[in-house]
């Protein structure tokens, strides 16, 4: 199965096109060690992560294996830079941004030889980022989950192909070989996978909210401004129409929480104003959507740490409706490569 090679695996060193994405409160070390031993690219959610925790994340992958894998940041953080340095002075592979990463960023990366892969959701999107120079991107459709665009992947992915000339991951709907080969087709270099990696054995996700998960049916999702005033795909429960509803009426909890969460990362007050008002200002945000964006990781901690999935987030691609069991990692791309190597063979040539 080690002959499906594309600019993908070439570029990021491994062995097969599939990519594990950085899910926050669910991309640990575990998950991206199991993934990046299988053979595909993990990458280590660190956005959720305070530095150091971020430090030994990345100690605790390396101790298990040696194949390449990458790691997750947040371009608005406020050490992103000395998160930059630890990357690039520990040889990480790749440096994944789920926003574009900005042009001085993306040259200090590349300086230092490692890959650089935005997520995008637009052509112009991954026009703008090409131009700065990014090695990849992971192109998503507005089936995949927590944060997504409204393109559907089938016509995004041709159309981000044809505008930039880099490898292009494509993202949001895949599970299987079946979607690994039309990936391929429409010129894309691999497939990431965010949901499929979550429902595995090797995540630690607490198990019933995996069954939640599993119990979810493909039209069980929404996509919701309500939880921090961007467009995210997550399972709708009542919590979720509940903050539907709330509206700016939440603005008191969201403010609470969101400080809780500011403590748990041990972030300063002082960082958390600076920040909270650069988001304002970049994202043009109400101070109740303001509010309710620093309020959402609580809101997915919630569900994906404490297992607390009544009054948590739980973001989800729509995909998740044709998921029904828990293999390993490895089982899963072994599974995916299996299916699109039957898949090549019985098209006609």
């Amino acid at each position: 199965m080690s002959d499906l090679q594309t600019a993908a695996t070439e570029l990021f060193g491994v062995r097969y096109p599939i990519v594990q994405t950085g899910m926050g409160w669910v991309s640990g070390s575990g998950l991206t060690a199991a993934t990046a031993a299988a053979g595909g690219l993990g990458i280590l959610a660190s956005a959720t992560m305070t530095f150091d925790e971020m430090v030994t994340a990345i100690d605790e992958v390396r101790a298990v294996t040696d194949k390449p894998f990458g790691v997750n940041l947040r371009t608005d953080a406020t050490d992103v830079d000395k998160r930059v340095d630890h990357l690039i002075s520990t040889g990480v592979r790749v440096a994944s941004f789920a926003q574009a990463p900005g042009e001085a960023t993306v040259k200090r990366l590349k300086d230092a030889g490692m890959v650089v892969m935005p997520t995008i959701g637009a052509p112009r999107h991954a026009e703008k980022v090409a131009e700065w120079g990014v090695d990849a991107v992971i192109a998503q459709g507005g089936e995949g989950g927590g944060h997504t665009g409204v393109i559907p992947t089938s016509l995004l992915i041709p159309a981000v192909v044809d505008t930039v000339d880099i490898p292009v991951i494509a993202a949001g709907g895949f599970s299987d070989g079946r979607g690994l080969v039309a990936a391929l087709s429409w010129g894309a270099a691999g497939i990431a996978m965010g949901t499929r990696f979550l429902l595995s054995s090797d995540s630690d996700v607490p198990d019933r909210v995996k069954e939640v998960y599993l119990g979810t049916k493909l039209n069980g999702t929404v996509v919701t401004r309500a939880i921090d005033g961007a467009p995210q795909r997550v399972i709708r429960t009542e919590m979720v129409d509940g903050l539907e509803r709330a509206g700016a009426l939440g603005f008191p909890r969201a403010v609470a929480n969101a400080l809780r969460f500011r403590k748990l990362t041990g972030t300063p007050i002082s960082d958390l104003l600076r920040e909270g008002l650069a988001m304002k200002k970049s994202q043009d945000l109400s101070w109740a959507q303001l509010a309710m964006a620093a309020n959402a990781p609580m809101l997915t901690k919630a569900s994906m740490v404490d297992g607390r999935h009544e009054v948590g987030i739980m973001p989800t691609g729509q995909v998740v409706g044709t998921i029904d069991e828990l293999p390993t990692s490895g089982d899963i791309i072994e599974a995916v490569m299996a299916e699109a190597h039957q898949t090549l063979a019985r098209l006609p040539r």
